[in-house]
């Protein structure tokens, strides 16, 4: 793997870290209440699909070892060209569902590949 992509796969990670300790101690009506809260959020969000989307695209195999990689950037995709048409109900689902599983597979991923050169 190269150091572009582990390079990507970190920012993804560090992304995952960030909407995990924003949303710490929240609930949804507090999430749907607070929009600094929600674009910090979403600005993450963006990250994390943009950083997988140029790894994948620097390296295909990626992909496939990412679940729901396609709906990742799908999401980024979203919130980008869709900004006015964001569900807040389904983003914090994916903070409550998604955000865990999918930091710990990408720091998975990238323990396996070894250090950044």
């Amino acid at each position: 793997m190269t150091n572009e992509v582990k390079k990507r796969l970190l920012d993804a990670i560090n992304a995952c870290e960030a909407i995990a300790e924003f949303v710490a101690g929240k609930d949804f009506a507090a999430y749907e209440n607070d929009r600094l809260l929600r674009s910090a959020v979403e600005r993450q969000f963006e990250i994390i699909g943009e950083a997988l989307n140029k790894a994948g695209a620097v390296e295909a195999a990626v992909a496939a070892q990412i679940p729901e990689f396609q709906r990742i950037i799908g999401l980024r995709h979203r919130l980008i060209h869709s900004y006015d048409n964001v569900d807040d109900e389904i983003l914090w689902d994916a903070v409550q569902s998604k955000i865990g599983p999918l930091r710990a597979r990408l720091d998975t991923i990238l323990r396996a590949t070894g250090p950044i050169e």
